[in-house]
């Protein structure tokens, strides 16, 4: 069975950095676009049925040839390794940080 997709942008405030995230537009919005760190809420893509609700912590960022910049998180909580295509609105100075320590 393949992953299912469900569609939730929604604003909301980062519990790491404390602002007001608003809504993407043109896709879901699951991450705060000031400090990149998220929330581990969701199995499959927006389906809010992960109990863990850990944070989610950028660890690193990925050039995928078909979606650009992809962001690698760990659950602060389980150490989970969840991915998530970067959003046009996101902190490009910390994509660029995270990207450089890649290396």
């Amino acid at each position: 069975m393949g992953r299912k997709f469900t569609k939730i942008d929604e604003e909301f405030i980062c519990e790491h950095c404390g602002k007001k995230v608003e809504k993407l537009g043109y896709t879901c919005r699951n991450h705060c676009n000031y400090c990149l760190y998220s929330k581990h809420v969701d199995i499959n893509p927006g389906d809010r049925e992960e109990t863990c609700h850990g944070l989610l912590e950028p660890i690193r960022v990925e050039l995928d040839s078909k979606k650009g910049y992809v962001i690698v998180y760990r659950c602060q909580r389980c150490g989970a390794i969840r991915k998530n295509k970067a959003a046009e609105d996101d902190n490009m100075d910390l994509i660029i940080k995270l990207t450089a320590e890649n290396k």
